[in-house]
């Protein structure tokens, strides 16, 4: 019997017809689809990249070799060229000796060439990146390409925690710094956005230090949105390692690495000076160009 007929099939059947004319009304005012979802749709699922190899091949010889050479011949020189970099606190991390994660702000594709450049070679031949699955891994040359490169490792940013959980500690147990962007996504004006608890989620599961970093001066070499770098001057800010305290809750140890980190982004005051307006005046004059 079909579903229109019988006692209420009129009714249906008009009910149908109706939401079919609400939904044509509204795209012809001009629904667009950033707007709300037309009732009748059904909901929208959250996209979940499939799950990509953990790029293991990248991490053993001769590929090691290889991407050392790249980066010292490469990586390193353009990054020097195009941004001077300047780093503080190397010295603080010079002698690590357990793996560590680096949870620097983000604003900038440069932003990891500029992480890899400021730590010491033992450190850096030990490191990988978490880069977002679902934009540097979405087509395989591209992926591969980067991995070779700097050593990633596909992170979904809309997948399960656990999942992510597990591979990043595996890195970790097996002897691997890891750098992390807890902001999740690059900062479209260059200012620190909030922290995802995810960085001190693994770093309570794991028993894991986090060294805090700033950057500065990135956004302007290449913001978001630009295809190429751009030449300008950057500062990395290493600090001390951090571990997590008694009781400290992940989200806790989240808020206090993300107050680390824009610590780290502050300048110390300057001393008053002294002597004539003519010394004061030699004495105030940048020394260097501005990072932002």
């Amino acid at each position: 019997m079909p579903w229109y007929s019988g006692d209420g099939g009129l009714l249906k059947l008009t009910g149908a017809v109706g939401s079919v004319v609400t939904d044509v009304s509204r795209v012809r005012r001009g629904w667009r689809w950033s707007s709300p979802r037309p009732h009748t749709w059904p909901e929208r699922g959250a996209v979940v990249p499939a799950p990509a190899t953990d790029l293991g091949w990248a991490r053993v010889e001769p590929v090691r070799t290889i991407r050392f050479l790249l980066q010292r011949g490469l990586l390193m020189p353009f990054t020097e060229v195009m941004a001077h970099p300047k780093v503080e606190g190397r010295e603080l991390i010079n002698e690590l000796e357990r793996p560590v994660i680096f949870a620097a702000n983000h604003s900038s594709h440069a932003d990891t060439s500029l992480v890899l450049h400021a730590l010491p070679d033992r450190a850096r031949e030990r490191t990988v990146v978490a880069a977002a699955a679902d934009y540097w891994f979405k087509r395989p040359l591209l992926g591969n390409v980067v991995s070779l490169f700097l050593n990633t490792f596909p992170f979904s940013r809309t997948g399960g925690a656990q999942g992510q959980l597990h591979s990043s500690s595996m890195l970790l147990k097996s002897g691997w710094n890891l750098v992390l962007f807890p902001e999740g996504s690059r900062s479209p004006d260059g200012r620190i956005q909030e922290f995802k608890p995810g960085v001190g989620h693994l770093a309570n599961e794991t028993g894991t230090p986090v060294v805090p970093l700033h950057i500065r001066g990135a956004h302007r070499i290449m913001p978001k949105g630009q295809k190429l770098p751009l030449p300008g001057r950057a500062r990395v800010r290493i600090g001390k390692p951090m571990t997590q305290e008694p009781k400290e809750g992940s989200r806790e140890f989240t808020a206090r690495i993300e107050k680390a980190v824009r610590a780290l982004s502050e300048d110390a005051p300057q001393p008053d000076l002294q002597g004539s307006w003519i010394e004061r005046w030699n004495a105030s004059k940048p020394r260097d160009l501005p990072y932002d």
